[in-house]
């Protein structure tokens, strides 16, 4: 509110002669406040889960070497660095998947938009990946040389998503995901 004396007004002698003020008040709209940068607001929330949990790590945005659908918001990659973090991944990454689903519902809450974030410990999701790329070739070959389909152990969607991928463009390999909810696995067998 913005007031602006246009008189100041008097008082008079014994009340005779007064005159009152005359203002005018202006509604003054407040500066729309600017939008939170997704990024920063990521790597804040994150942090403060760390120190929450009492980690000491360092927290860094990652640039995503894969290129996003159009349709698609580019994934904001979280890599937390430190000491001893094996206790962040868990077993099978299930510690670092429950974080980041963690990371993604509180930030996406403050924004109220969906935001697509990704953490990572090190690189592990990385070396996860690679390390699943080659498997997936490894076992094509197999099924070329045998002509016997090959199961892989029990993955969750991510990862086995990342099988899928790898071999999306074999021409003789198809693959195929069975089982139910953390028992699913991948099928890799030759194209008939």
């Amino acid at each position: 509110m913005q007031v602006t004396v246009l008189t100041e007004g008097r008082t008079g002698i014994l009340g005779l002669g007064a005159e009152d003020a005359k203002v005018r008040l202006t509604v003054v709209e407040p500066e729309p406040p600017p939008p939170p940068d997704p990024t920063e607001m990521a790597k804040a929330t994150l942090c403060d889960l760390l120190q929450l949990m009492g980690i000491k790590a360092d927290v860094l945005v990652r640039r995503s070497s894969a290129a996003a659908p159009s349709s698609e918001t580019p994934a904001i990659i979280l890599d937390i660095s430190g000491d001893d973090l094996g206790i962040l991944i868990g077993r099978r990454g299930e510690t670092l998947t429950s974080l980041q689903f963690i990371a993604n519902l509180i930030v996406s809450r403050k924004l109220a938009s969906r935001t697509r974030i990704i953490v990572d410990v090190e690189g592990y999701r990385l070396r996860r990946e690679d390390s699943l790329r080659g498997l997936a070739l490894r076992m094509a070959d197999r099924v070329r040389s045998t002509m016997q389909p090959i199961t892989l152990e029990a993955m969750p969607a991510n990862e086995r998503r990342i099988v899928h991928l790898a071999l999306a463009n074999e021409p003789d390999i198809a693959t195929q995901s069975f089982g139910e909810g953390d028992d699913r696995k991948v099928v890799i067998s030759p194209k008939k």
